[in-house]
């Protein structure tokens, strides 16, 4: 089993003293969000290896010599401003927190995502390839691969229309991008590809490969069968299957591009009732629950 730390939310960024609770008690509940009543109980002995998704590893960074089991980090770095990412710290601290990943966990075992991109007045194609320009050169020597997806039209992304600003994508968009992204991030010793996109823009020099496949997922696990992660996209993902601890609409940083919000009330309300010590993210285990123990 590998462990995402996590799609739904920012767990390290605001709940890494949960994280490291529950990982020293050697057990995670995840509430099911269509039958609340219904609890996985995800046991430490049965996790193989651990995704750790995060914009801001920091707070994680002086737990990780506790972690035993084989670590992964996609670090979300991206050149938005706080029009669009109002809580997001200082992204050159995020920086030299990477740079410090990449000493701890190692170059091969850490994937920067430039992502989502989105296009408007303010953020045209020009300033994203200046931006990536600039984040690959500052990160030569520690990162090897960058992830690209662009925006998609969530329910939050709608709510803050006027705010993104966005402007459709035209093919001299994707050609320019995917040429310069290509040699830019080749020039650096790195790698580039998208993120389960329709457009992988494979024919402007990316490379095809997944954020968690199966030849990634034997390398970190030492196993060498896995599921396909039929719960993503309606199983036309290709990555390995995850198991997700994470509670959507409960991330701090209110990016206005975000998927795993679309209520920022919910998100303060579901933030009160945040308890380091329960060992569910959100809340706590009722007499009604059913808990139910999950082995893959």
């Amino acid at each position: 089993m590998i462990l995402n730390v996590s799609g739904r939310t920012d767990i390290v960024a605001f709940y890494t003293d949960w994280f490291m609770n529950r990982y020293k008690e050697g057990f995670f509940d995840v509430r099911n969000p269509f039958y609340k009543q219904q609890v996985s109980r995800i046991f430490l002995d049965d996790v193989d290896a651990i995704l750790f998704c995060t914009k801001n590893p920091m707070p994680i960074i002086p737990y990780l010599k506790e972690i035993n089991k084989p670590i992964l980090f996609h670090v979300t770095v991206t050149p938005y401003k706080k029009d669009i990412e109002p809580d997001v710290p200082d992204k050159r601290k995020i920086i030299e927190a990477v740079k410090e990943l990449s000493r701890i966990v190692g170059i091969d075992n850490l994937y920067i995502r430039y992502d989502p991109i989105f296009i408007s007045d303010n953020y045209n194609i020009e300033y994203h390839i200046k931006a990536f320009k600039h984040l690959c050169e500052i990160l030569n020597g520690y990162v090897k691969h960058f992830i690209v997806s662009f925006i998609d039209d969530y329910k939050n992304v709608r709510n803050n229309y006027k705010f993104l600003k966005l402007k459709d994508f035209k093919e001299s968009d994707y050609e320019a991008m995917g040429i310069n992204f290509s040699r830019i991030a080749e020039t650096n010793g790195m790698t580039v590809q998208t993120c389960f996109e329709e457009r992988n823009l494979v024919e402007y020099g990316f490379i095809k490969a997944d954020c968690i496949g199966k030849e990634l997922a034997q390398r970190l696990t030492g196993k060498t069968k896995f599921k396909k992660w039929k719960a993503r996209s309606g199983g036309k993902c290709n990555c390995v299957e995850m198991v997700d601890v994470g509670v959507y609409n409960t991330c701090r940083h209110f990016c206005k591009y975000c998927y795993a919000n679309y209520d920022e009330k919910i998100v303060k309300d579901n933030i009160k009732l945040h308890d380091k010590n329960s060992s569910l993210l959100i809340g706590k285990i009722g007499v009604n629950d059913i808990i139910k123990i999950r082995k893959n």
